[in-house]
Order: C-alpha cells, then sequence, then structure tokens
C-alpha cells in the first residue's frame, strides 16, 4: 500500500478480528508513543484518545461505502486494517526515534526535522490508501488529483490542531514564586558571600565560583554541584568557593544566578583575594547563543548574561588571575571579549558551533563530563586536560554523528608563565603531603614545604640526605 501497489488488496484477507487485531495494536503503539513523548508529570488525556480514534472509524466508514459501491462486502475491512498496520509502523517508528532523543542520541539538526518527518508519515499512510483505491476503483484523473489534495489539506489541518492534545498530555503549571522564596534568597545569598574566607598572605589560594544559568533543564546545576565538588574536595577551595544555581527546585536551598548574584559574588571574591598571588577558576554552564549565556529562571524575568558584561564585571572585581570555562552552544564567542595577559579561557564549543549534552537525564553535558569528571582527574595542568577532554569530546561526538563543537582554549601571554606555578599549588592538593620516608637503610627524612607560586614555578625545598636510596615519585 505504501508504494501505491493494488496487490495490497489480493494480500489482505480482512475480518473482524483482524480489524480487532489490529486496531489495538496500532492504538498500542500510539500510546507508546505519545507515553515516551511526554515529559515528568503527564498525565492520560482522554482528549487526545478520541482525536486518535476518530481517524481509524473515517477509514472504516470509507471501507463501508467503497463496499457498498462495488457490491463488494468483503471490501469492508480492507482499508481500515491496511490503514492501521501502516500507522503500526509508524508510530513503532516514531517511538524508537522519540528513545534515541530521550538520551541525546540524536544530532541537533533533526530536532527541527523530525516534526515534518512525523506529519509526512501520518500523510504517507493516508494517501497511499486512497490512490490504491482510486487506481482499483478506475476513477479519473482529475478525480484523483481533488481527492488527494483535499486530503492533504484536512490531514495537515487537522494535524496541527490536535497537536496540543497528545494521549499523554503535561498539564501546564504556570511557574510561581513562593512567599517563602522571596525572603529567603537575600538571606542565601548574604550567607554564600559570608562563607568565602580570605586568603592567606605569602601563598597562592585558589578561589571557585559556578553559576547554573538555565532552570528548566537540572542537567546544569548537576554539573556545577559536581564540579565545586571536585574543586572543594579535591583541591582545596572549601572556603573559597561559591555557586549560583537556576534551578525551579532550589529557590529555598541556593541563591539564584542573576547578574546582581554574580557580579556581588566576583566582588566579594576580589575583596577577599590576593590579587597578585590567587587565582580565581569561574565556569558558567547554560545554554548559549552568539556572546550570550542564558540566565532564565522563571517567574522572574532575568536579563541573559553578556561577554562584554562579565568582562566588565571581572575587571571591576579587582579579580587579576582568571581562569574561565564556558560550557555552553557558541561559548567560544566569549574568547574576545573575556580574553587577557592574565586569562585562561576555555570553552565547549566555537563560536559558530552547538554543543551537546543538554538534557535532563544527564548528570553533565558533554563537556563537562570529559573536562571535569574525566580529565581534570587525570591531568596536572589545565592544557594537558583540556586537549584530553577534547579528543574525548570529539569522539563521543563522531560516535553519535553530532557536528564536532570543537572546543577552545586561549591562555594570556602573562598567564602562560604563571600558569604552571598555579597548576602546581592546585594539583598538589590532590597527592597527601609527605612528611617522612623511612627505608630498610635507615632513616631518611625529606621535608616538603609549600611553594610561593606567586613569583615561581617551583619554590618547594626538599633535604635530603646525599646516601638517601629511597625512590621518590
Amino acid at each position: 500500500m505504501l508504494v501505491g501497489s493494488t496487490r495490497a488488496f489480493s494480500w489482505v484477507k480482512p475480518t473482524f478480528i483482524q480489524f480487532a487485531v489490529f486496531a489495538l495494536l496500532a492504538l498500542g503503539s500510539n500510546v507508546l508513543f505519545s507515553w515516551l513523548a511526554a515529559e515528568g508529570g503527564s498525565i492520560f488525556n482522554e482528549q487526545g484518545l478520541v482525536s486518535y480514534l476518530i481517524w481509524p472509524m473515517i477509514i472504516l466508514l470509507s471501507g463501508i461505502i467503497l463496499a457498498r459501491r462495488a457490491g463488494n462486502q468483503a471490501l469492508v475491512f480492507v482499508p481500515v486494517v491496511l490503514w492501521l498496520v501502516a500507522d503500526t509502523l509508524s508510530a513503532l517508528l516514531q517511538s524508537l526515534v522519540q528513545f534515541f532523543g530521550s538520551y541525546g542520541w540524536l544530532p541537533d539538526w533533526s530536532y527541527s526535522f523530525l516534526p515534518i518527518l512525523f506529519l509526512v508519515l501520518f500523510l504517507w499512510q493516508t494517501l497511499a490508501l486512497l490512490w490504491i483505491f482510486s487506481r482499483r476503483m478506475r476513477t479519473p484523473w482529475w478525480e484523483r488529483i481533488i481527492v488527494l489534495v483535499g486530503a492533504v489539506a484536512l490531514l495537515t489541518i487537522w494535524q496541527r490542531n490536535v497537536a496540543d492534545q497528545p494521549i499523554f498530555k503535561q498539564i501546564p503549571v504556570e511557574p510561581v514564586l513562593e512567599e517563602a522564596a522571596l525572603y529567603e534568597q537575600p538571606r542565601l545569598l548574604q550567607q554564600a558571600l559570608d562563607g568565602i574566607d580570605p586568603s592567606i598572605d605569602g601563598k597562592t589560594d585558589w578561589y571557585f565560583m559556578g553559576v547554573a544559568g538555565f532552570s528548566d533543564q537540572n542537567v546544569f546545576r548537576s554539573e556545577i554541584n559536581k564540579v565545586r565538588e571536585l574543586f572543594d574536595v579535591r583541591f582545596g577551595t572549601s572556603g573559597h568557593s561559591l555557586s549560583l544555581i537556576n534551578n525551579q527546585y532550589s529557590w529555598l536551598d541556593e541563591p539564584i544566578a542573576t547578574k546582581t548574584s554574580i557580579l556581588r559574588g566576583l566582588k566579594r571574591i576580589g575583596r577577599q583575594m590576593n590579587a597578585d598571588e590567587d587565582v580565581l577558576f569561574l565556569t558558567l554552564s547554560s545554554h548559549g547563543t552568539e556572546d550570550i549565556v542564558q540566565l532564565a529562571n522563571p517567574p522572574l524575568a532575568i536579563d541573559n548574561l553578556d561577554a562584554t558584561w562579565l568582562r566588565e564585571s571581572l575587571d571591576a572585581s579587582g579579580i587579576r588571575w582568571r581562569v574561565i570555562v564556558v560550557s555552553a552552544c557558541y561559548s567560544g564567542s566569549f574568547i574576545d571579549e573575556l580574553a587577557s595577559p592574565t586569562t585562561v579561557v576555555i570553552t565547549a564549543s566555537a563560536a559558530d558551533k552547538a554543543s551537546f549534552g543538554c538534557t535532563n537525564t544527564a548528570e553533565m553535558t558533554y563537556f563537562g563530563q570529559a573536562f571535569f569528571a574525566e580529565s581534570l582527574r587525570e591531568n596536572t595542568s589545565f592544557e594537558s586536560a583540556f586537549k584530553d577532554a577534547r579528543l574525548r569530546v570529539t569522539e563521543r561526538e563522531s560516535v553519535m554523528g553530532f557536528e564536532p563543537s570543537e572546543p577552545q582554549m586561549v591562555i594570556g601571554s602573562l598567564m602562560e608563565t604563571a600558569l604552571p606555578a598555579f597548576e602546581q599549588v592546585l594539583f598538589d592538593k590532590t597527592r597527601p603531603p609527605v612528611a617522612s620516608i623511612t627505608n630498610n637503610a635507615g632513616s631518611t627524612t625529606v621535608n616538603i614545604l609549600p611553594s610561593n607560586t606567586a613569583n615561581t614555578a617551583s619554590n618547594s625545598t626538599f633535604n635530603l640526605p646525599v646516601d638517601a636510596t629511597s625512590d621518590i615519585d
């Protein structure tokens, strides 16, 4: 039927039992698709079920009319059985595509194309049925064209009108701001700012600030919280860290991310830091467009974060040494504004490329997983971790069939000289300090003193007897 062959008639000898079986299969496959496509919190929608059942009934009625017109009662169930089988196959195909999409396994461009594909599949099965019946009934060519054109118009309008009535429907809920959250947010922000301790003079301290910008997807909150945990626990930034989170479930627990809170956070960190010795690690995770990282937390209307404003805010804070990671689509567009002699800028994508992994089922984005969760744990420099992460991301995108995001990294001229010393302080925290080592030949003491990395890449002092025989890694 789908290829317009009238052989479909000779292959189908329908009965009422067949009609009932294929009707249940078609209904089940469409319910499956609607369930896979539905978001959390959706409920069964009787109107959507009725909207679907109308079409099999129309096809069945057409079969009755055609059977009486042809004087052949065997034709009654032929059109509806053919249509139901085709609809079952179409719904199962859509279910498979929806399943892949829920795990982020589809290329980014496909999401704009799939609704058109699904509409074409729906039109195709019905038009193919009309075509083979018009051929079988030997209707004039002009009558066939009129029927097909009219059917396309009717089916297209119908599908668009019932698109908001799926079998499983998300009940629209207007975002509301609880009164408690309204008064709690100033306290949460102030408490977070008060928890940022001053640095210790004479040594390099790292500070961490994370911003999760988009509230409707949990992946951004999860990514920032995991990265902060990595820095606080593994890299020793506890007491020197701040996270600002836009998420619909964290209004009463975490300060939200707005331009106001970001600026206050930067200024607080700037006052607590020693501008000559200390380093800020700033990471942003959200959706993005060119020169924009989205800040969204309904029902508040929040201005988006643009590259120019962020650079001005960093300069106003007095923070000199900066490592900035922007995990968002088109984040490479931030490089020109944020780059400076004392800054490292790392982005999840090139200026004209999308990045991937922003799904509700993911804990981190593709780049976040590769850079923070994997590469930073296996390397002792940002540059080597970035190269490793870029390779991991490229391989993953290739397997998924995505256009490469092309992560970027730019190191300022002064930072290029100072970064090894800063990195030594940061990554040395991941290795336990060695107070003494004793071997069988005797007692050999190794004293390792923390380096002042603001001035030199290595001021650590190693006092070893000349006859020491221990191997030290």
